[in-house]
């Protein structure tokens, strides 16, 4: 499977963790940064790691930040990109499996290397159950997205 992977300077810790797991799991990773602990800004990671994978350079896509909440609010920005943050092998292979998620999305101030391992496994070797409930709950995901693609004026927070 082909990785997209994204960290900021919050997710920096896990980064070299995750990327270990994944290449002993025999997955190529793209590399989209950061590649140091300065600060930097999470949609800047988390906008391109999302259009890869919504756009099918990518099987799926990991990103990490500080709680993995920016992250996934970004990555849901994008058509395409179904990201939920994980902190737990549950529902990281829950989310695949129901949900259709294509993007994890951890926080490295909440979870250690190890547990973001097992989560990484768990998400990489999840599959979509196909199940009718499930593709049918997945096409209503879609639906709305096609629906918001509209411009809308921007709200604050």
């Amino acid at each position: 499977m082909r990785i997209a992977l994204g960290c900021d300077h919050g997710g920096w810790p896990l980064k070299d963790a995750v990327l270990e797991v994944l290449r002993e799991e025999g997955h190529e990773v793209l590399d989209f940064g950061t590649h140091g602990p300065e600060r930097v800004d999470y949609p800047d990671f988390a906008i391109p790691v999302a259009q890869a994978v919504a756009q099918g350079r990518a099987d799926r896509g990991i990103l990490m930040c500080g709680s993995g909440v920016g992250m996934s609010i970004a990555a849901n920005k994008v058509a395409g990109a179904y990201a939920a943050v994980c902190h737990d092998t549950y529902s990281a292979h829950q989310g695949v499996e129901h949900d259709g998620m294509n993007v994890l999305c951890m926080g490295g101030r909440i979870i250690g290397p190890e547990l973001a391992k097992e989560i990484v496994r768990a998400f990489v070797r999840a599959q979509f159950s196909g199940g009718e409930r499930y593709v049918r709950r997945a096409q209503k995901v879609r639906d709305q997205e096609a629906r918001c693609g509209q411009t809308q004026p921007p709200r604050e927070p």
